[in-house]
């Protein structure tokens, strides 16, 4: 696990990831395979996560993909749920507490806290990364900008 906090030379931090990730998708260009791959990545290096993965834009519904974690809600629809805001706003959700959200869908009751980026290659919604913690307040404005930073390597590498 890398610590997100560790300070000196050379690469660190969501800059080590950016780096890990590259490398981890440079052969490879199929969207599943990246995309499975992507959360496992996540899953494993970032701490405090209990859910990691996808939700896929089929047809104005959010379709489950590629996640690591407990098993999860099959189909949201726009505009519910925190996925479902980020799919219909186009705009990141980071939630503290996700017992305040209105609306939100409680598919693990572990989670507290979400962060959801909606994934838009060529102005088209592909569907939306989805990050849950136990904690409430996981998630920094420095995650949001790592995580989206994170997403733009997979869109870019990946065929969709």
């Amino acid at each position: 696990m890398i610590d997100l906090n560790a300070t000196g030379a050379g690469l660190n931090g969501y800059t080590l990831l950016q780096a890990q990730l590259e490398s981890l998708l440079a052969d490879e260009r199929d969207f599943i395979a990246n995309a499975a791959q992507f959360s496992a990545f996540l899953y494993h290096q970032l701490d405090d996560l209990n859910w990691a993965g996808f939700y896929l834009n089929r047809n104005e519904e959010l379709v489950l993909g590629p996640f690591q974690g407990q098993i999860a809600c099959v189909r949201i629809p726009f505009g519910r749920g925190v996925c479902g805001a980020a799919a219909a706003s186009r705009q990141t959700q980071r939630v503290e507490d996700v017992h305040a959200f209105a609306g939100h869908i409680a598919c693990d009751s572990a989670s507290n806290s979400e962060l959801v980026v909606p994934l838009i290659k060529d102005g088209r919604l592909i569907g939306v990364l989805d990050l849950d913690s136990p904690s409430i307040g996981r998630f920094s404005e420095q995650d949001q900008q790592g995580i989206e930073a994170l997403a733009a390597i997979f869109l870019r590498l990946s065929d969709c």
